[in-house]
């Protein structure tokens, strides 16, 4: 097959729940599938599967236990072949690679489907590139159910290599209910795609932990029945700043859903234990990845870094309850409160516009993210398409936020700091009273508070006058001679100081 012909096969590697769905998806869309797993149970469980799909889409999905015949399935190694990875990130990716060494030819395409280290993505893309085989590293969200329905996808590596598989993408891709476009584009060179897919997570992790701080708000400290809680969220979701957003949406599913699990008689929310081991475990990386890459390009995302650390701290619950019994008390226990039905009121307005200016918080440290690392990597990123591509298919879709950002990054495509441009300010200027007020309830309530207090904190220093900074400038010019400028010599750029003073001799 010339590289100009358009692939009518697909092999896909990893039949774990994301692999499974996507073979489905894809033999919707008239490709014939080829499945392999070097785990044979997961091959059965893909075959019991797809017999509940229609006859027409289970015929185009052909398993496989063995290199072999599924690379044979595919033209064998002198034809021109197109992979899906759906694998777990790290090691995983260079076994298979090692595996598929031998079967690879020149004008193979491989999309690398899982979340990656966009390093390692890289890596991967020098090695195979002198033999004409492009490895694109493929950020896919929206989790195992997007990837059946349609995900959204950010593909970085070779562009040519990228527009080739692009009409695929995008018949199988989210479609944005506003414009029809698919929530899929050329994202960048080199490791973007899965860089671009991390900070998509980042964001993520900033919101989970935003929602579950307003959950314990409502359902701990004013004991508002989770039904009820399921009808707030059903609100906030069907319109205003929080309309569309995908984790209110599927909070008012979940407050809702009675114990069809373990058929007790409250609710399934209740039956679960209050820890998240997916950091902890190593099977999640982005989280930790975006944090560090934050911390590594200079870029301030406390909300982010806060909702991270509440889930490392979670994630040990045998280890906190012994912190418990040492302590003799449960310092994080939230205090129900006895409010009026007008306080309740207003409170649960308040905590809607703090939960939309907390995730505005999270957007804005995840967008300067992308921009100072595209920047510094030269990979040119359109800030503007990333908003399309979430738009629709992913966890962090929320389309009022997408209305307000996405022209501002057409009209602005060079900004660095989202916080800078004027309607994004006033929507903080707006919304921050109401954040306030929230966190300082939530202390007095004794509620946990890290996302949605952190965001707060996180607009005091970006948008602060005069820091207390001043203060730690003297201490590290104290006992380090580290320098300084002094408030008159205009704005203060990024670079040392030019005075020290000896302010005790050594």
């Amino acid at each position: 097959m010339s590289k100009s012909q358009s692939f009518k096969k697909m092999g896909i590697v990893g039949a774990g729940s994301m692999g499974s769905e996507m073979a489905l998806l894809f033999a919707e869309h008239g490709l014939t599938v080829s499945s392999f797993d070097v785990s044979g149970q997961n091959i059965d469980n893909l075959n019991k599967y797809a017999e509940s799909a229609p006859e027409e889409v289970r015929s185009r999905i052909i398993t496989y236990k063995d290199y072999d015949s599924f690379i044979s399935s595919l033209g064998g190694t002198d034809a021109r072949k197109l992979f899906v990875f759906s694998i777990r990130h790290g090691s995983a990716g260079d076994e298979v690679l090692k595996s598929m060494d031998k079967y690879l030819t020149d004008g193979d395409i491989i999309l690398d489907g899982g979340n990656e280290w966009y390093l390692n993505t890289e890596r991967r893309q020098k090695a195979l590139e002198p033999r004409g085989v492009h490895y694109i590293g493929l950020g896919v969200s929206g989790g195992y159910q997007s990837a059946r329905r349609g995900p959204s996808m950010s593909p970085g590596g070779n562009t040519d290599a990228i527009k080739q598989v692009l009409p695929i993408l995008e018949k199988f891709a989210a479609k944005d209910k506003k414009t029809g476009q698919p929530c899929v584009t050329v994202i960048g060179p080199g490791g973007s795609g899965h860089y671009v897919k991390m900070v998509h997570n980042g964001i993520e992790q900033g919101i989970l932990g935003i929602m579950a701080e307003a959950w314990e708000l409502l359902y701990k400290c004013l004991a508002i029945p989770l039904d009820e809680i399921s009808g707030i969220f059903r609100r906030w979701a069907e319109q205003g700043e929080l309309s569309r957003n995908f984790l209110v949406e599927i909070g008012a599913d979940i407050c809702a859903q009675p114990d069809d699990y373990t058929h007790s008689a409250s609710h399934l929310v209740n039956k679960i234990q209050d820890k998240v081991v997916q950091d902890a475990d190593n099977s999640e990386g982005t989280g930790f990845w975006t944090i560090a890459e934050a911390a590594n390009r200079h870029v301030s995302a406390p909300t982010i870094a806060a909702a991270h650390f509440l889930r490392i701290a979670s994630s040990d619950r045998a280890q906190r309850l012994q912190v418990v019994d040492g302590l003799g008390q449960d310092l994080g226990a939230a205090r129900k409160q006895h409010l009026s039905d007008d306080e309740k009121t207003a409170f649960v307005g308040d905590l809607r516009l703090a939960v939309y200016c907390a995730t505005l918080a999270s957007f804005a440290q995840g967008m300067n993210l992308i921009a100072r690392a595209s920047k510094d990597e030269e990979w040119n990123v359109n800030l503007s398409k990333c908003v399309q591509i979430w738009r629709e298919g992913c966890i962090i879709r929320s389309e009022y936020i997408a209305d307000l950002l996405q022209p501002l990054f057409e009209k602005d495509p060079e900004v660095m700091n989202i916080l800078t441009l004027k309607p994004v300010a006033e929507e903080v200027k707006r919304t921050f009273p109401a954040l306030q007020r929230v966190v300082q309830k939530a202390l007095e309530w004794n509620a946990h508070v890290p996302s949605i207090s952190a965001s707060l904190e996180y607009f005091k220093y970006c948008a602060g006058l005069h820091l207390p900074t001043q203060f730690m400038e003297a201490e590290l010019d104290y006992f380090g001679a580290h320098s300084f400028d002094l408030k008159e010599e205009g704005p203060g750029d990024v670079k040392k100081g030019k005075h020290h003073f000896e302010w005790k001799p050594a």
